[in-house]
């Protein structure tokens, strides 16, 4: 009798594995609520501000609260993921991408509430940035004239709809207008950071602003041995934006009239992330948390935003999933055959008999099973 059975056989077993599939189960917090703590909910990103309001996303969907963090409630609910929220000037419009019809493109909803309008039909990623400084427009970021997929360029396009128009500015990922529409501050190069923390690389990302009159640009200074500066913002004509100059991400200012950098925050724990600006106040993520930043005191609290949903990817339920099976592992009397699927070791026979879950451990992962040669 052959003791090594075929790929033919392992196929068949992992065919029973997968039609065996356990169901997936919540993990829990102490009060018997999922991702919630004291301080409220974790894991939101993305914040927008405006005079009274908050929008954040959540869970693939974009919420709005008050800016206390009050009565949140969803915005959206397509099942593609909505991200880059940005309020218009007058705090009446939430600009958006969405990854609706099976593209990332520019939506228009009103903050109130509705159905979101679509602005842009290219079949590119089109990422939301912010309003023209009048409201009558989206800048967006879009790589569709790019020679390469390096680069991307800005455009606008009408609240009302139309077809967008490019900015004469050769390259920009990130970017922000000044209130009275003269400067653009932007980053050129997409941010290599994600993948690298601390990154000092050729392609540090930087801050240029750019005159729209003369089409002059000006660096934001950066110390010796380069930084990564990101996501600027502008309240009155200064330059808020993200960088590691000191370690971690936090908060800094650029003052154009001095040329002084100076920074705000003081977080050591985790990095700022996806700041915005708006009414007066820079909201970001830290931590899981949302934060409100006044840049005139300095101060930055925790805004406690507690969301009861129904989070449908933590309820337990049955799913298919060849794509777990992990690793594999044949008895030497090939009759059985041990697998790892979902971090459990589970061993199934070859022809007939039960399956075997050995862990049964939800809070571990379990991976590589070996069988001893003597089974």
């Amino acid at each position: 009798m052959n003791a090594h059975p075929t790929n033919a056989t392992l196929l068949a077993v992992m065919a029973l594995l997968v039609s065996l599939a356990p169901p997936i189960r919540a993990q829990e917090t102490d009060s018997g609520r999922t991702a919630t703590v004291g301080a409220g909910t974790l894991m939101l990103a993305q914040p927008a501000v405006s005079a009274d309001r908050i929008a954040f996303a959540y869970a693939g969907d974009l919420w709005i609260a008050g800016i206390d963090g009050s009565a949140p409630r969803r915005l959206t609910s397509h099942i593609g993921i909505e991200f880059n929220p940005r309020f218009s000037p007058d705090g009446e419009w939430i600009a958006f991408s969405g990854e609706y019809d099976g593209n990332t493109d520019v939506f228009l909803v009103p903050a109130e509430g509705g159905v979101p309008a679509r602005l842009t039909w290219h079949p590119g990623a089109d990422l939301v940035q912010s309003f023209t400084p009048d409201g009558s427009a989206v800048l967006f970021s879009s790589g569709r004239n790019a020679y390469t997929g390096r680069h991307r360029q800005l455009f606008t396009v009408p609240t009302s709809g139309g077809h967008p128009e490019q900015l004469p500015i050769p390259h920009a990922f990130k970017a922000a207008w000044s209130p009275d529409g003269a400067k653009i501050a932007y980053t050129p190069l997409y941010e290599a950071f994600t993948q690298w923390k601390n990154y000092r690389g050729g392609t540090t990302t930087r801050i240029w602003i750019y005159d729209v009159a003369d089409h002059s640009v000006v660096q934001i200074p950066q110390p010796e041995g380069r930084s990564n500066d990101t996501d600027p913002m502008w309240m009155g004509d200064r330059v808020y934006f993200r960088s590691d100059r000191d370690g971690e991400f936090n908060v800094h200012v650029y003052d154009p009239g001095t040329g002084d950098v100076s920074r705000i925050t003081a977080h050591e724990d985790f990095p700022v992330l996806s700041a915005s600006a708006g009414a007066g106040r820079i909201a970001y993520e830290q931590a899981g948390r949302l934060h409100l930043l006044d840049p005139r005191s300095g101060a930055s609290d925790p805004v406690p935003v507690r969301i009861a949903t129904d989070l449908q990817e933590v309820r337990p339920r049955y799913a298919s999933g060849e794509n777990f099976v992990r690793n594999a592992s044949l008895s030497p009397s090939g009759a059985r055959a041990a697998f790892e699927f979902r971090g459990e070791t589970v061993t199934l026979p070859r022809d007939k008999g039960d399956d075997r879950n050995l862990t049964q451990s939800a809070a571990a992962h379990e991976r590589s099973p070996a069988w001893s040669p003597d089974g």
